[in-house]
């Protein structure tokens, strides 16, 4: 059996064969980012890694989805994070921020299954999947700025590419809860599904990415990320080694040997 754990924040179990799900699971706390939630999503990706996952699933538990910092963090005399605004993003910040980039490394598609409210860095976790799919009632923002802040761990930059500078600047400077239907219109979503059909669509989207090749998947998924950030001609050009990696692997010859047969591929 592939490993499996129940932490003090997230729950991670194996829901089918080679599909991973992680849970946060501090309901009470709305699962905020809590460093025991940090670390656990860490170890949830090394598991995941190890055990060879095809997809990981991404969840909430309770009301949210995760309702982003964990505020007694900040107003706490004894945290662990420290006081100064220095302290706060060496201790913190920055160790929320390279988990988010560890989503967009992982050789695996991650789904976000949005149950309940995806707030401040709730939000930042759903857009640093690969995948969202969010339930009707639920409802996702940034909402920083009423707080006197802003999203500090990629949230800005990876909303400007997902939605464009106009949408990024009305979301972040309005610090608005959005609805489904509304992130699903400017293209953020895979799917905006009723509350009971949120897991079924994510175990099902899963399945489907289970049967695409994983070498292809992993090197498809990577050149998606390089796009955004280099110039069109470095972009072809990672393009076109990946592709060169492809070609010949055990995966391109049973995509090739199930074409010529007319059959399924068995990857």
């Amino acid at each position: 059996m592939p490993e499996a754990f129940d932490g003090k924040a997230v729950t991670f179990t194996w829901p089918a064969e080679k599909v991973a799900l992680a849970t946060m699971n501090r309901a009470k706390e709305m699962n905020t980012l809590h460093l025991d939630l940090l670390n656990e999503l860490g170890r949830a990706l090394d598991i995941a890694c190890k055990e060879k996952a095809r997809a990981l699933i991404i969840t909430g538990s309770g009301r949210a989805f995760c309702c982003g910092a964990h505020l007694d963090y900040f107003t706490d005399p004894n945290s662990p994070i420290g006081k100064t605004g220095m302290e706060l993003r060496d201790n913190y910040l920055d160790l929320i921020a390279r988990l988010y980039d560890r989503f967009e490394a992982m050789p695996f598609p991650i789904i976000a299954a949005i149950n309940g409210y995806a707030l401040g860095g709730g939000c930042e976790i759903a857009i640093s999947c690969d995948f969202r799919i969010m339930s009707k009632t639920a409802k996702i923002g940034v909402p920083e700025v009423k707080l006197g802040a802003i999203p500090g761990a990629g949230g800005v930059q990876k909303l400007l590419h997902h939605a464009g500078r106009s949408k990024a600047m009305e979301w972040v400077l309005l610090g608005a809860h959005l609805s489904a239907d509304e992130v699903d219109r400017h293209g953020l979503l895979y799917s905006a599904v009723e509350p009971d059909e949120l897991m079924p669509a994510a175990l099902a989207l899963a399945e489907k990415l289970k049967e695409l090749s994983p070498m292809a998947i992993a090197q498809g998924k990577a050149s998606v990320y390089v796009s955004e950030s280099v110039d069109l001609k470095s972009a072809r050009r990672y393009g076109l080694e990946s592709l060169a990696l492809l070609v010949g692997s055990d995966d391109w010859k049973e995509g090739m040997d199930a074409f010529h047969a007319k059959r399924k591929p068995n990857f």
